[in-house]
């Protein structure tokens, strides 16, 4: 059956704890609009749908013509659907993993290595980081979405250490002073935040606990006579605090920026970026591996001295991480996100209410198509049938294939696709 080139998917869902519950999770809203027949549990976390060939969350093809397979078999059967130039470059392999995140509670401080460190990792510790492959990836809101990356620029940093007493506590004189004379040397800089960040993350259990706690009973107490809290950050730190009480992570909001993205915005997140998605719902789209370095935020492994020595000690503020998109010069209806990667590029598609009749263009590698609103009926010389297409719907395209839409719904349609434009 190799002539059928484009097929839609039944995708693996993730029910990891962070994740939104029931009907107010955007995966699960999206899995019931893919598969009428599913049934979402009330009290079930739906935290992560997984629409790629990752051997943890391989995705079922879902067309009556082909043996039951998954996409990764499909593929190591089929490679030349991936396109001449990806088969090549990643050796056979899809190289993205495309996600939809619903996140209710904050994921951990983390960061993914490169793929130099991801080598040394995956040879010295396998249990805890299972393949030698970087790690990139991009989130774009859904919903409003709120985040932590990157370090804070320096002035911001210093303001916390003068108004937040108990987190100069974990920092220590002798680092704080020398952040404070490092302005407007980068070099300097970038070494007094990594030898601050250290301190913190390094302190005794007892000492940290302590220190969170009288800090979480000042801002409580100072909030409750009426005193403005926010040059503690106090709304996030309460939040965090109520999630991980104890936790080491909820002082990272002092050094890493508070980043809000709305429908559309995106964050790009590079080798050693520190970051913790805090809630909302995103695509999110990564090179094709499972290497985290964790710090806080988490019940899982965590690994303090590998994260505190890779990471990227390079100040910058909030605005400065929204990746921008660019609108497609052959299509008005394409917005493009591009990042400095060649494992991905993910494309928004806005078909206009206006519009009824539009083509999704070829391209030389392999996608993934989700549906986000709207209805369509899709053609394709390489589907040999009609595909109905509506929100939760996920289309994989090989390679040089194109698809035709008649758009059914009023108002238009939203479609995300993932691809490797090499």
């Amino acid at each position: 059956m190799e002539e059928v080139r484009v097929f839609p998917l039944s995708c693996a869902v993730q029910n990891y704890a962070w994740g939104k519950v029931g009907q107010d999770s955007e995966v699960a809203k999206l899995v019931v609009g893919g598969d009428t027949s599913a049934v979402i549990e009330a009290d079930k976390h739906y935290a992560e749908l997984w629409m790629g060939a990752h051997p943890k969350g391989d995705a079922l093809i879902k067309d009556n013509r082909i043996a039951q397979r998954t996409l990764g078999q499909w593929i190591a059967d089929y490679p030349a659907c991936l396109g001449s130039k990806v088969k090549d470059t990643f050796q056979g392999q899809l190289p993205f993993l495309f996600k939809v995140l619903s996140v209710n509670t904050a994921l951990s401080i983390q960061a993914h290595p490169n793929r130099e460190l991801a080598g040394r990792l995956h040879a010295q510790f396998p249990e805890h980081y299972p393949d030698n492959n970087h790690k990139p990836e991009m989130a774009i809101a859904l919903t409003h979405f709120e985040g932590l990356c990157g370090f804070r620029p320096v002035e911001e940093i210093i303001g916390f250490l003068k108004t937040v007493p108990e987190f100069h506590a974990l920092v220590g004189n002798e680092a704080a002073e020398e952040l404070l004379s490092s302005i407007g040397e980068a070099g300097r800089t970038s070494l007094a935040l990594k030898k601050c960040f250290t301190r913190m993350m390094n302190c005794e259990k007892k000492v940290f606990v302590d220190q969170l706690n009288m800090l979480v009973k000042r801002v409580t107490e100072e909030a409750a006579a009426g005193k403005d809290t926010s040059g503690s950050n106090s709304e996030l730190l309460l939040k965090l605090h109520s999630q991980y009480p104890g936790d080491i992570g909820c002082f990272s909001i002092y050094f890493l920026n508070r980043v809000v993205l709305e429908p559309g915005d995106a964050m790009f997140l590079g080798a050693n970026e520190p970051h913790a998605y805090l809630n909302g719902d995103c695509i999110e789209c990564m090179a094709c591996s499972d290497n985290t370095v964790r710090a806080g935020l988490t019940p899982k492994f965590i690994d303090v001295n590998t994260l505190c020595e890779m990471l990227n000690y390079s100040p910058a503020p909030a605005s400065a991480k929204i990746f921008p998109s660019i609108q497609d010069p052959s299509d008005p209806f394409v917005y493009l996100y591009d990042p400095p990667v060649p494992d991905f590029t993910v494309m928004r598609i806005q078909v206009p209410a206006s519009v009824r009749q539009y083509t999704v263009a070829p391209v030389d590698c392999a996608g993934i198509l989700l549906v986000i609103e709207g209805e369509a009926t899709a053609t394709s010389a390489a589907a040999l049938s009609d595909i109905a297409l509506r929100r939760g719907t996920v289309l994989f395209i090989s390679a040089n294939e194109s698809v035709s839409l008649h758009v059914t719904s009023p108002s238009g349609m939203t479609m995300y696709r993932a691809c490797s434009l090499l």
